[in-house]
């Protein structure tokens, strides 16, 4: 889950490679059927949570561009005086590693749901750079609620099953 160097990415920013890496791994977990999600999940557990350790470093890394974005948003609105358009907001939030963001959270809590040790290894880690789960679960709900309406059986499957995740977590 480490970001190769430069002249291994084959034109890739790292910011992209980390964004294609993820949105693998998410997409796996949704669409994986028991043995071979299992094993999966069982990667996380890997060498001491190294993987768990990198999903919350990616998790900051991401909140922190999310939170930025957001300020530069108020302060757009405080000098036009006008509320901005939501969709414009979610869409330059999602422009902006939001995307990225809620997939990273999304992992976090299908591993944690799997196994109990990952998921006091992933508190560890939030606690530690005082953050808190709650903003995971938001961040997981807000992706549930945007999830598109392209295919609306998966889309209610999808939802479904991350309401089932955000109370089991």
């Amino acid at each position: 889950m480490k970001t190769p160097k430069k002249s291994q990415r084959k034109g890739l920013s790292s910011l992209e490679y980390e964004e294609h890496v993820i949105s693998i791994i998410a997409g796996l977990l949704q669409h994986l059927t028991a043995q071979n999600r299992t094993r999966v999940l069982v990667k996380f557990d890997e060498n001491e949570f190294e993987k768990i350790e990198r999903l919350g470093e990616l998790h900051f890394k991401y909140l922190g561009k999310v939170n930025a974005v957001d300020k530069v948003l108020q302060d757009e609105m405080k000098e036009s005086g006008e509320k901005l358009d939501e969709d414009e907001v979610y869409l330059r939030r999602l422009d902006k590693g939001l995307f990225t963001l809620q997939l990273v959270d999304y992992i976090i809590l299908e591993a944690s749901v799997a196994n109990p040790l990952v998921k006091e290894k992933i508190q560890k880690i939030i606690h530690l750079r005082r953050g808190s789960l709650e903003t995971i679960k938001a961040i997981v709900d807000e992706y549930a609620q945007n999830l598109g309406d392209d295919n609306k059986e998966w889309k209610q499957r999808q939802e479904e099953n991350i309401n089932k995740l955000l109370e089991q977590f």
